[in-house]
């Protein structure tokens, strides 16, 4: 006996570092792979099975994106909601189109949270200098001014200290429009990311420990070195969240963890995120697989963690000026490997790939990736985390 082989396909906007690790996921589930990206030489161009080369808001290229698709998802928030409905017109667009609005503009996103009863940091809409200033002099120095769309990896964003800083955030919010955010003494950035499907069911990893170095990721931990009662209220929490958007797919909160134990939304982001690319090695599924389970109406699989888990960032600057990175000092160390993103250009801050250490403890986690991270020239400061 013998059969033609009709595989299912899933299309996802956007072909960045994400898609590309989705599209392989998915791959593995059976599926063929649509990517539409502007880039024709996206990460994920050269492992998906179609890349349609086209800008978020070509809508007949998001309907050709969709056409044929059991369901399509994002890699990336800000794609147009002209090119969302015209894909959701010919398949299932997951998280739909309503969950992607609100989400890709800051300041909806904050309404939407304090009118659903989420903790947030104190926040102001700013579109005037003069409204700008009320709002730093309202909510103390320093205070964070955001791009209300786009902007990521401190893009979009300054830290508003001196007059300097302040005449920076001037020219931004004459720019676009923006938000004021009070500054939040917080003990650790968590983050926790749940997974659900279209009948409500729902898998959710434990919550990872985010550190930042100029406002960009620099190492995260998985599980989180925090109290039972932390973790298993922020999982709660973000279910919810999840549950009240009603998103199908991925959710992932970032959230600040007070010294007195509270916990307070930072952002959310329906999609793949940074922060658990520790799955890739220390959860039985990832999360690239869950989003392909969650949005094709699979079962969810296994969020539990095994082992810790620390993940680092590569940032462009340590690629040579030949273009290569030595990997092998670092390959030597053990419970160490290497995500390489295939991008062409490597350019400071930009995120070429993770190093991923396991081990046995969060110190064994972390000792490793120091080790690998300095053998690369790039080194984590500080001790591990602890629960204390």
């Amino acid at each position: 006996m013998s059969a033609v082989v009709r595989a299912p396909v899933l299309g996802i906007f956007g072909g960045g570092q994400l898609a590309r690790m989705t599209a392989v996921a998915g791959q593995a589930l059976g599926f063929r792979i649509r990517v539409l990206d502007p880039d024709p030489h996206c990460p994920a161009g050269t492992v998906a099975d179609e890349l349609i080369t086209a800008a978020y808001t070509d809508t007949i290229a998001a309907q050709r994106l969709a056409l044929g698709c059991v369901a399509v998802t994002v890699d990336l928030e800000n794609v147009g909601l002209a090119s969302l409905h015209a894909a959701a017109a010919h398949a299932p667009v997951r998280p739909s189109p309503e969950v992607l609005r609100i989400v890709q503009d800051r300041a909806t996103q904050r309404a939407w949270l304090a009118d659903a009863g989420f903790p947030t940091p104190p926040l102001r809409h700013v579109t005037t200098a003069d409204a700008l200033r009320e709002a730093v002099e309202a909510l103390g120095r320093p205070t964070y001014v955001k791009a209300t769309r786009g902007g990521y990896d401190g893009r979009g964003q300054v830290r508003v200290v001196t007059e300097a800083d302040l005449d920076a955030a001037i020219a931004l919010v004459s720019q676009v429009p923006c938000v004021a955010e009070a500054n939040v003494a917080y003990r650790a950035e968590l983050s926790v990311q749940v997974a659900r499907g279209t009948t409500g069911q729902t898998a959710v990893f434990p919550p990872a420990w985010n550190h930042h170095e100029q406002q960009i990721l620099h190492w995260t931990m998985l599980p989180a070195p925090v109290p039972e009662t932390v973790a298993a209220e922020a999982q709660q929490l973000t279910i919810a969240i999840a549950e009240a958007l009603d998103v199908v797919g991925l959710l992932t909160v970032e959230w600040f963890l007070l010294e007195d134990g509270t916990l307070w939304v930072n952002e959310l982001a329906p999609r793949p995120h940074n922060s658990f690319h520790t799955t890739l090695v220390g959860t039985r599924s990832s999360q690239f697989e869950q989003v392909v389970r969650a949005v094709t109406e699979l079962p969810l699989g296994d969020a539990d963690a095994h082992g810790v888990t620390v993940v680092a960032n590569l940032l462009g600057e340590l690629w040579g000026e030949d273009g290569t990175l030595p990997i092998a000092d670092a390959l030597a160390v053990p419970g160490v490997d290497l995500t390489i993103y295939g991008k062409r250009m490597a350019r400071t801050a930009r995120k070429m790939g993770h190093l991923t250490a396991t081990g046995a403890s969060p110190r064994e986690a972390f000792e490793r990736a120091r080790e690998a991270m300095a053998r690369l020239g790039s080194p984590i400061e500080g001790d591990a985390p602890t629960a204390n």
